[in-house]
């Protein structure tokens, strides 16, 4: 079992930047990638980015290249997710998710808010 906690949401101008957190506990992840997706009301959740957890590569949503930027820290078994000029239609929970082993584990979510 893996249990995530996101962290980081808030409410931003447009323009602003905020960095979210997601800790992993229950075991450590040592292969397998994290990502985010994000979710609006009445909407699909949207993949935003992924990261391979032992190689580092990177994968991002069209709509967020250049902007947002996922890394991890190993030792702290934590991802990031730094979104920088957001945009009003950034707004959405986001949520961060693993895959381990087969299996996809999912955080709460965190809601971003991003005002004009």
């Amino acid at each position: 079992q893996v249990q995530l906690v996101e962290s980081g949401g808030g409410l931003v101008q447009a323009g602003g930047s905020l960095r979210l957190s997601c800790a992993a506990s229950g075991r450590t992840l040592s292969n397998g990638a994290m990502g985010w997706s994000r979710q609006v009301p009445g909407k699909e959740r949207e993949f935003v980015a992924a990261i391979n957890w032992s190689g580092g590569s990177t994968y991002y949503a069209d709509s967020v290249k250049g902007r947002f930027t996922i890394s991890r820290d190993k030792a702290k078994n934590t991802g990031y997710l730094q979104m920088n000029s957001l945009k009003p239609e950034d707004t959405a929970v986001y949520y961060c998710y693993a895959d381990v082993t087969s299996r996809t584990y999912w955080g709460q979510g965190t809601q971003v808010t991003v005002s004009s």
